[in-house]
């Protein structure tokens, strides 16, 4: 049932410390496991920038490696040659600003009496600094201000003797978006919250020798790299133990389904398949619903690179317009909208994105991009496009405009940073300089997944958040 989120969360003065979008791998069963976590970190490095980690076991200890950087920076043949094991977790971190201690990146170790344990994390504990500050009146000593760390602590002081037991009453502990993967040193451990927010897949490993092991990714492009095949998701509510006898599910929570819809908008690479979705024909969809419910005349359609290319092929092949790529992305530089900082973010529009003038010079054109947050790219865009003698610009945006922040998982903005919450859509279209602005309703959002009877978060969109209780 969709209620208001309780003002508590909603008025958090620091609710930004908690926010993530990150990417979690665990390997189990495999004889190149930690290969295997470095090359799907690789394929899901959009999900974060800042840090990354990979944790193994030999099944007598885990071994941790970390640090802030790429995965191509962080690891290399020496430290992969370090991470002995059978299993392995692995962690792309997205951080807020202000938050890049080596402390603050995962995968967490600890060694507790049962043992040593790694814990990697994707989604944000809605009451994480409750549970943190009763778990500090009673002595508990924290050395990072990640909520991730708050389950070690309870795994830690359950009283249970078997760790999966543990485990059950520390997560029913938790609430708002989850994914942990969970190293001890001869089990792995996977647990998915009951909306199932953030998505999370199965698959399995053909080892050289035959034998069969097993992983699980945010996306399956990670599954195509390493080449795994995919099994199926990890439902809401479910917990997975990988052991030498194989995998048992078991159902920890009832479920209550409702997946990030923005996945779909921005964050998925297009070739994943997330909620059972292929994320790429998504996007055409979204496109052709845009044309549907904006048409207009010109005389190009062109994508803002490497986002809305997808959305801005459906649109031209529903609107007849010829699709151009007009403006070319230098892919050495960074996402932008993940950069942790306002004055990073602005400089680095101008050095990823550089559009063609002879293309687009005394044209019409229609400029598809997913979606506008802070305005802030989108009105850079339609400046440089200006410089180079566009006639006209025509912004259509693939997605609802974004009125509301998210509290599961993702770092946008607060309200106040949020344009579609303090401007209405003519106002917009005047501050980032376009000739028009149009963006697709929601309603044309969901005939383009064409899932019927199935409930996305939205909030983002409606802010109609869930209720979490």
């Amino acid at each position: 049932m969709e209620k208001p989120i309780k003002n508590a969360i909603l008025n958090h003065s620091n609710t930004k410390d908690w926010n993530e979008e990150c990417a979690v791998v665990g390997v189990y069963n495999a004889q190149n496991a930690a290969s295997i976590a470095y090359y799907s970190l690789f394929s899901m490095q959009h999900r974060g920038q800042e840090a990354t980690g990979i944790a193994t076991s030999n099944g007598e200890k885990i071994t941790t490696i970390k640090n802030n950087g790429l995965v191509t920076e962080v690891f290399c043949d020496d430290t992969l040659n370090r991470l002995k094991g059978f299993s392995a977790v692995g962690h792309n971190r997205y951080s807020t600003a202000g938050n890049d201690s080596i402390s603050d990146v995962q995968p967490l170790f600890a060694r507790y009496d049962l043992g040593e344990i790694a814990i990697v994390h994707n989604g944000n504990l809605t009451n994480a600094r409750k549970i943190r500050n009763e778990l500090i009146q009673e002595g508990a000593i924290f050395q990072s201000y990640m909520d991730t760390e708050n389950l070690i602590h309870l795994i830690a002081r359950a009283k249970q003797e078997n760790l999966i037991d543990r485990i059950k009453e520390a997560v029913l502990r938790l609430k708002g978006a989850f994914c942990f993967v969970i190293l001890s040193r001869k089990k792995m451990f996977v647990i998915r919250d009951r909306h199932g927010f953030r998505p999370l897949s199965l698959g399995e490993i053909t080892n050289p020798d035959g034998s069969k092991g097993y992983i699980v990714a945010s996306e399956t492009c990670a599954f195509d790299l390493v080449g795994a095949k995919f099994v199926r998701d990890v439902e809401p509510g479910e917990m997975l133990m990988f052991s030498k006898n194989g995998v048992e599910s078991h159902k920890i929570m009832p479920s209550n389904p409702h997946p990030c819809i923005f996945e779909y908008v921005y964050f998925a690479r297009p070739d994943s398949r997330v909620f059972g979705r292929l994320v790429y024909e998504i996007r055409k969809n979204m496109g052709r619903e845009l044309a549907k419910e904006n048409p207009i005349e010109a005389d190009l359609v062109i994508p803002v690179p490497d986002s809305g290319v997808a959305a801005a092929l459906g649109y031209s092949q529903e609107s007849g317009i010829p699709f151009e790529l007009g403006i070319i992305r230098n892919h050495y530089v960074g996402r932008t909208f993940i950069e942790p900082t306002q004055q990073i973010r602005e400089l680095k529009v101008r050095l990823k994105l550089n559009p063609i003038r002879e293309l687009i010079e005394d044209k019409r054109v229609v400029v598809i991009d997913d979606s506008v947050v802070r305005g802030t790219t989108s009105r850079q865009i339609v400046k440089i496009l200006r410089d180079c003698g566009v006639k006209e610009i025509h912004m259509k945006i693939s997605s609802p405009p974004t009125i509301s922040p998210c509290y599961y998982g993702v770092d946008t903005p607060s309200v106040e940073d949020l344009i579609s919450a303090r401007m209405n859509n003519e106002e917009i279209c005047k501050f980032i300089g376009a000739d028009s602005l149009s963006f697709l309703t929601l309603e044309g959002l969901k005939r383009s997944i064409g899932v019927e009877n199935f409930q996305y978060c939205q909030a983002c969109f409606d802010k109609k958040y869930i209720e979490v209780e």
